[in-house]
């Protein structure tokens, strides 16, 4: 029994594909996102960084950032690629979501309550109900 080689070389260019699309394609989709995240932070912004120290970000230079951490103010210098996290920018996406999720909910039950009122005047309106 021989294989067909044409099918071996499709199965390998298949394989590649999906490690690319598992694999490759978010990892550099994380990367692009964390850059932004760098590329976009400002002058009082919360932060951690990867080593895990929090602080307000004082000055922000080409290449790096001047914290303030704790409560005697202690002022480090670190490099831009040092940060791990917005924090002032996650808690505005939370209450971004937060809101949003508040309005779907009130959305939804006015729908509900609405819904109630037409089956109420529905009920009015039934021939079996004059009859009693």
């Amino acid at each position: 029994m021989s294989q067909n080689p044409v099918l071996m070389v499709v199965l390998m260019v298949g394989m590649i594909a999906v490690m690319y699309f598992v694999t490759i394609r978010p990892q550099k989709k994380r990367q692009k996102d964390e850059q932004a995240m760098r590329d976009n932070l400002q002058i009082g912004d919360e932060i951690t960084t990867i080593g895990g120290i929090m602080g307000r970000v004082v000055t922000v230079k080409e290449d790096s950032l001047i914290l303030e951490t704790g409560a005697d103010r202690t002022k480090l210098r670190i490099i831009r690629t040092a940060v791990g996290v917005n924090n002032t920018a996650q808690e505005k996406l939370e209450a971004e979501r937060d809101a949003a999720k508040a309005e779907q909910q009130q959305a939804q039950e006015e729908k509900l309550a609405d819904a109630g009122k037409k089956r109420k005047k529905s009920r009015k309106g039934d021939p079996e109900d004059r009859d009693a």
